[in-house]
């Protein structure tokens, strides 16, 4: 394999996992030097509270291969990804979580996965995972609704964890969009992939900042970033409404003039809350789009750099 690659870089995105780090290092190096001569490490420290930047620091100070990234704060799992592939210079290059559930001991298996199938891109399949019954259940169903109405279409129980070509990751360099999310642009490219089937094991140490409002919050940027839905269902929504109005109002006019009136207070009052309803929910979804609108018009940077060194 080691023919087929000249330079591999391996991106990990970091954040308040100073615990991790040195295992992390301890465990991956030997496997990347195994499968080639000329790498790097790319370690982005995505705002940490705690040291991690420290740690990277040390493993930079022990091994010139480690690209250590510190952003300005704390932008995100997807920005910091996308910081990470934007100083990538591998023509392969593996993204994973700092974690170790992501096993470094697997990377070899993405890569022959790679060349085997001739794809631009291999990515972790999961066939058991440690995570707990709500965060499991949580991810299941955010991949069904978001599979289901968005325009981004993929496998089940793909992870972060993958190995890439560098011509998808230019493909997606070109992107500029700031509100969808980088590994949802990576499926939107359209390029073919194949899945390996793998287990992700427990954390390291530490505990996941990767909870379920965050979770979720990357399921609604995909749906409203992928797919017209929602938009879609606010329309076909208020023109039900407006024909189910419009009888009930004929009606009404007919129990009017044959003078039968319905004591209808109740009935009123339960009618003005339900349109009243809807119309809030659908504003918050016109909202969501105007909003993403609004911030792709300021053209403002998905990260900043503080620091670089290598």
């Amino acid at each position: 394999m080691k023919n087929k690659i000249n330079f591999l870089s391996i991106v990990i995105p970091v954040y308040n996992d100073e615990e991790v780090l040195q295992e992390l290092y301890k465990r991956l190096n030997p496997v990347v030097t195994n499968l080639t001569n000329n790498y790097e490490f790319i370690l982005i420290d995505d705002g940490s509270k705690d040291r991690s930047w420290d740690e990277i620091r040390k493993l930079r100070s022990i091994d010139n291969n480690v690209v250590a990234v510190k952003l300005a704060r704390n932008f995100g799992q997807q920005n910091s990804i996308a910081a990470g592939l934007s100083q990538a210079k591998g023509n392969i290059i593996v993204l994973m979580d700092s974690d170790l559930q992501d096993r470094p001991e697997d990377i070899p298996l993405l890569i022959d996965a790679l060349f085997e199938h001739n794809v631009p891109m291999a990515i972790a399949q999961w066939q058991h995972r440690e995570d707990s019954l709500i965060k499991k259940t949580v991810s299941k169903l955010n991949y069904k609704i978001s599979d289901k109405i968005s325009d981004v279409h993929t496998q089940p129980n793909l992870g972060v964890f993958r190995a890439m070509k560098k011509s998808i990751v230019d493909e997606l360099n070109n992107f500029q969009e700031k509100t969808s999310t980088t590994l949802s642009l990576l499926y939107y490219i359209g390029s073919n992939y194949v899945c390996v089937p793998l287990i992700r094991d427990a954390r390291f140490a530490g505990k996941s900042g990767y909870n379920i409002r965050k979770m979720l919050s990357l399921s609604f940027s995909r749906i409203f970033s992928f797919s017209m839905f929602p938009i879609r269902l606010a329309t076909y929504t208020g023109v039900s409404v407006s024909i189910i109005s419009f009888v009930f109002g004929i009606i009404f006019i007919i129990r009017r003039i044959l003078g039968l009136v319905a004591p209808g207070w109740t009935s009123i009052v339960v009618l003005i809350l339900f349109l009243f309803g809807i119309n809030f929910a659908f504003l918050g979804i016109l909202g969501e789009y105007i909003g993403r609108i609004f911030l792709e018009t300021k053209q403002r940077p998905k990260f900043i750099i503080e620091t670089i060194e290598k």
